[in-house]
């Protein structure tokens, strides 16, 4: 279902798995720490013990890398009855450092968009995460220049992107959100009078996906980041 882009002036992107990869990262370190964890459970109970207990952190420690660590770390002792080795809690420190440091890695077309629409649009940057780790990032991406203002939220919903876009005096009706989730990038921009696009990355981390079945309104699902310019 196609949408009215008129009166866009602002295009807010999300940033992983939009502009970089990142979901896979995770996926690749949850695979590590479930063979590290093998002796004590089966990988599927691993697998679920480790987003339940992220999921009860994350009103303490956010999104981002270093939570997903502690959670990790949290999760090898009660697994193991707290019988896991040093060795091991040493092993998965190991795992969230290679995290952080892995190179940026751009997803197709970024810097093609990007730069057909920077004369254009006022563009931004809207993600979430741990602010530190996610400025890393976007330096190590070289994509800094293309955007007015980044803004990292402790989390995407109606009112985080409301009192962001009142601060940036940024009117809802003339912003158009780009990312990858539907639950975290589109719904809550669609239900504060702005416009989305939807662009479905390849692996979606359990807690952002959206089981209920959605009306596509407000919003649209494309393919690839380059087909935005087939409309703005």
């Amino acid at each position: 279902m196609e949408i009215n882009f008129d009166g866009i002036q602002v295009i807010g992107f999300d940033a992983d798995d939009t502009l970089w990869v990142n979901e896979t990262y995770f996926r690749d370190t949850e695979d590590k720490f479930a063979d590290l964890l093998e002796k004590y459970e089966t990988k599927n109970k691993i697998d679920q013990e480790l987003f339940r207990t992220e999921i009860k952190n994350l009103d303490l420690y956010g999104y981002g890398i270093k939570g997903f660590v502690l959670s990790m770390i949290e999760c090898a002792l009660e697994l193991s009855n707290n019988q896991v080795s040093a060795k091991t809690v040493s092993a998965l420190l190991d795992l969230g450092k290679d995290m952080i440091t892995q190179p940026v890695e751009l997803l197709d077309g970024v810097e093609e968009v990007l730069e057909q629409l920077k004369n254009k649009y006022r563009l931004i940057v809207l993600t979430k995460g741990d602010l530190l780790d996610q400025e890393r990032k976007l330096e190590r991406s070289g994509l800094s220049e293309y955007f007015h203002h980044v803004e990292v939220l402790s989390d995407k919903k109606e009112k985080n992107y409301s009192d962001l876009l009142e601060h940036l005096e940024i009117d809802p009706s003339e912003f158009l959100m780009i990312g990858n989730s539907l639950k975290s990038d589109v719904l809550p921009l669609v239900n504060i009078g702005a416009r989305a696009v939807h662009i479905p990355f390849h692996t979606t981390w359990q807690h952002e996906e959206v089981t209920d079945v959605v009306e596509n309104n407000g919003y649209m699902t494309m393919s690839t980041l380059t087909d935005v310019l087939k409309y703005v």
